[in-house]
């Protein structure tokens, strides 16, 4: 499948371990140590892990109780949001100063289109320069991959992790791929890992060699994207990180209002199906605004910098603190409205906000009521208007 590849040099970086990391930074101490982030009571959950901690089966989202079980000697440590973002964007401010097309895919992995500026300088020795700059000047490891397109070059980090770098030639796709488990595919979930198990499939060869009219059959629509990444093929582009992408929502009162309570119920309402779609779309964001919009039609904004997060509750905090600030002038209003945006790929992670494991499947729960039942299936009870 080789002559289907396109000929691109796409790079893939990837933060180690990178809350552990952040905590190393602050406390060297912690090096070779197993590190869990989050897990610091029985009732929470771990957001994070040191490689240390990974071979004793310690994983993000277990429980904690079972995260002490497995490896009783790690050091737990809260965790902090606010660090991990401020780290998060500093990495993000350096690469953009030094690549030409950038991707911000989550809160620690970046994509960067090198294509064509081989002609130039060596793409892997530019990629070399960019992971040291960012090991010396933020202090932080990384991994780095090479390739022809974005899901191999994904696959390539992985293997190279952590604190590596590897460059996979045109030509040295398929024998890259053909040996790892089909596990490693992004986009593979456990129900497809199943099925193809059950046909034997365990490895990406094996995978190659099935005709796509059975993967179709088995698999659907998805399955041939699976089928495509397998063969090394990817036409997805790298697309230019923006800190204007957002979601927001807006209400315009059928009369002018100045019920600072009501308005905070709408504010509440609108949030919370905000960070709904957020979740559903494994997003996450680090900055709100709220508006409003007196009757004479003015219009007034103040949006905050936030943890990167995807909550109900700090989001719903905030913009009303946001809006205690923006509302001066004590008039009637006629809209308010609030914005999400500098948005990135990711999963909430709820017990660095001190929620416990409780309120973390609380969450998974309403959101799969709402996913079957609509949008409005679940809501806060302060939103249930008696009638």
């Amino acid at each position: 499948m080789i002559s289907h590849i396109a000929d691109k040099q796409i790079i893939h970086m990837d933060q180690d371990a990178f809350f552990v990391s952040v905590e190393i930074k602050k406390n060297s101490s912690l090096l070779g140590k197993p590190v869990i982030i989050g897990g610091i009571s029985d009732r929470g959950v771990v957001a994070s892990c040191s490689y240390e901690a990974r071979k004793y089966g310690v994983h993000s989202a277990m429980p904690s109780r079972l995260a002490r079980q497995l490896c009783p000697h790690a050091v737990f440590i809260k965790g902090s949001m606010d660090e991990y973002t401020e780290h998060s964007h500093q990495v993000t401010e350096l690469l953009q100063q030094k690549v030409p097309l950038l991707e911000k895919a989550s809160i620690d992995e970046h994509y960067i289109d090198m294509t064509g500026m081989d002609r130039f300088f060596g793409c892997m020795k530019f990629a070399h320069e960019l992971r040291q700059s960012v090991i010396h000047e933020i202090g932080l490891p990384i991994s780095f991959g090479l390739s022809v397109n974005k899901t191999v070059s994904k696959m390539v980090t992985n293997e190279c992790k952590p604190n590596g770098e590897r460059q996979v030639a045109k030509y040295e796709v398929q024998p890259f791929l053909n040996p790892l488990s089909i596990k490693k595919i992004p986009g593979l979930g456990d129900s497809t890992f199943i099925k193809l198990s059950k046909m034997g499939v365990r490895k990406i060869h094996t995978l190659t060699q099935i005709p796509q009219e059975l993967i179709y059959k088995v698999l659907g629509k998805n399955g041939l994207g699976i089928w495509e990444k397998a063969n090394g093929v990817d036409h997805s582009l790298v697309v230019p990180y923006r800190e204007q992408k957002s979601i927001g929502k807006q209400t315009t009162f059928e009369m002018d209002s100045m019920d600072v309570s009501a308005i905070k119920l709408i504010l509440t309402d609108m949030i919370t199906k905000l960070a709904f779609e957020l979740r559903h779309k494994q997003k996450l964001t680090a900055c709100i605004t709220v508006t409003i919009r007196y009757a004479n039609f003015e219009t007034v904004s103040l949006q905050a910098k936030i943890p990167y997060t995807s909550l109900d509750m700090p989001l719903i905090a905030k913009s009303k603190e946001l809006f205690d600030k923006v509302y001066e002038k004590r008039m009637l209003l006629r809209l308010v409205g609030v914005k999400l945006s500098h948005l990135v790929s990711g999963h909430e992670q709820i017990n660095l906000y001190g929620a416990s494991e409780k309120i973390y499947k609380l969450y998974q729960r309403m959101d799969q009521v709402r996913d079957k039942y609509g949008i409005n299936a679940v809501q806060l009870g302060s939103l249930v208007v008696k009638k």
